[in-house]
C-alpha cells in the first residue's frame, strides 16, 4: 500500500530542509500543508520553498492562488486526495510537510462534512458584523447553538461568523455537523513530528524573522498592503507591518511583534499536535533516527 509521510511541527523548527532530504532519500514529491504558502504573492513572509528548492524537488500546493481566491481546509482535503491518487501511480511514497493544523488533520483524519456556505449568506453576515459588531452575533449563536457557543473562541469573529453561516443556512446547529469521525484512507499515514527545546525554537524564530526582513518582507508587505482586508493577509508578519505602514508603530516595534506573535503561534501549533498520539517526535538534527524510523515504518507495513 502507498504511504503518505507527514512531516509536521511548529513554525521555525526546520521542516523545509529536512523535507528535502527525506524527499530525495525516498524519491517522494512534496505537498505543502501550509495554508499561506498557497498564495503566490507571499513567498517571503510564508517562508515558501525557494525556486532552487522547488527545482530540487517537485512541490505541490505552493503559489497556486491569488490573494482574493477563497480557499478552505475542506477544499484542500478534496484537492489533495485527488492529487495523491495521481501521484501514487508513480511514487510509492509522497511527503506532506507543513504546520497548518487543520489542513494536516483534513488529510490524516478527514473533516466533518459541513455544508458549503452560499455567497449570499456569507455576505449578509459579514455586513451585519461590520454594522453591529461581534456581540450581536454571539447572542444569536448562543441561542441557535448553545453547545458550540460554549466551545468557540468568542474573540475570533471569523469562527463565530462561520458557525452562524451554517446555522442560518441549514436551520441546524453548527455543532450537529461536528462528529469528529476519523475517516479511513486508501494509503498508509506515517507522521513524523519535529520538536526543539523551547528556548532553541524561540531563538530560531527570532533569526528567521530577521532573515525575512533582510530578504525583503517590508517590500512584499507594502506590495500587498492594498489588499490588507483579505483573509489571506490576516497573517503574522503582514498584520504587524500594516500597522507600521499606518503609522501606529515604528518598524522595530512591528518586527518585535512579529517575533512575539510567531512564538505564540508556535505554542498553539504544539498544543494542537501534542493531542495526536500517533505522531512520533524527533529533534530535527537527529536525521539518522528519523531515516531509520521511516525505513522501518515503510518496510514493516508493506
Amino acid at each position: 500500500m502507498n504511504a503518505l509521510l507527514v512531516l509536521i511541527g511548529p513554525t521555525g523548527t526546520g521542516k523545509t530542509e529536512l523535507s528535502l532530504q527525506l524527499a530525495e532519500r525516498f524519491g517522494a514529491p512534496v505537498i505543502s500543508a501550509d495554508s499561506r504558502q498557497l498564495y503566490k504573492d507571499l513567498p517571503v513572509g510564508t517562508a515558501a520553498p525557494s525556486p532552487e528548492q522547488q527545482a530540487r524537488i517537485r512541490h505541490y500546493m505552493v503559489g497556486t492562488l491569488a490573494l482574493d481566491d477563497y480557499y478552505s481546509a475542506s477544499r484542500f482535503e478534496e484537492e489533495v486526495l485527488v492529487l495523491l491518487k495521481e501521484l501514487f501511480v508513480l511514487h510509492p511514497a509522497v511527503l506532506m510537510v507543513g504546520g497548518s493544523m487543520l489542513y494536516i488533520d483534513a488529510i490524516c483524519k478527514g473533516l466533518d462534512e459541513i455544508p458549503a456556505v452560499t455567497p449570499e449568506v456569507r455576505k449578509t453576515l459579514w455586513k451585519q458584523y461590520e454594522r453591529e459588531g461581534i456581540a450581536v452575533l454571539l447572542e444569536e449563536l448562543k441561542e441557535a447553538d448553545p453547545v458550540h457557543y460554549q466551545k468557540v473562541d468568542r474573540r475570533n469573529h471569523r469562527r463565530v461568523i462561520h458557525a452562524l453561516e451554517i446555522c442560518r443556512m441549514t436551520g441546524r446547529p453548527y455543532s450537529s455537523f461536528c462528529t469528529r469521525a476519523v475517516r479511513e484512507r486508501p494509503f498508509r499515514i506515517i507522521q513524523i513530528g519535529l520538536i526543539r527545546p523551547r528556548e532553541e525554537l524561540y531563538e530560531r524564530i527570532n533569526r528567521r524573522v530577521d532573515r525575512m526582513m533582510a530578504n525583503g518582507l517590508v517590500d512584499e508587505a507594502r506590495r500587498v498592503y492594498p489588499f490588507r482586508h483579505l483573509n489571506a493577509l490576516n497573517t503574522v508578519g503582514y498584520k504587524e507591518l500594516f500597522r507600521f505602514f499606518n503609522g501606529e508603530w515604528p518598524l522595530d516595534t512591528a518586527v518585535e511583534q512579529i517575533k512575539r506573535n510567531t512564538r505564540i503561534y508556535a505554542r498553539k501549533q504544539m498544543t494542537w499536535f501534542k493531542r495526536d498520539k500517533s505522531i512520533d517526535w524527533f529533534h530535527p538534527d537527529d536525521i539518522t533516527a528519523i531515516r531509520a524510523h521511516v525505513d522501518q515504518a515503510l518496510n514493516s507495513q508493506k
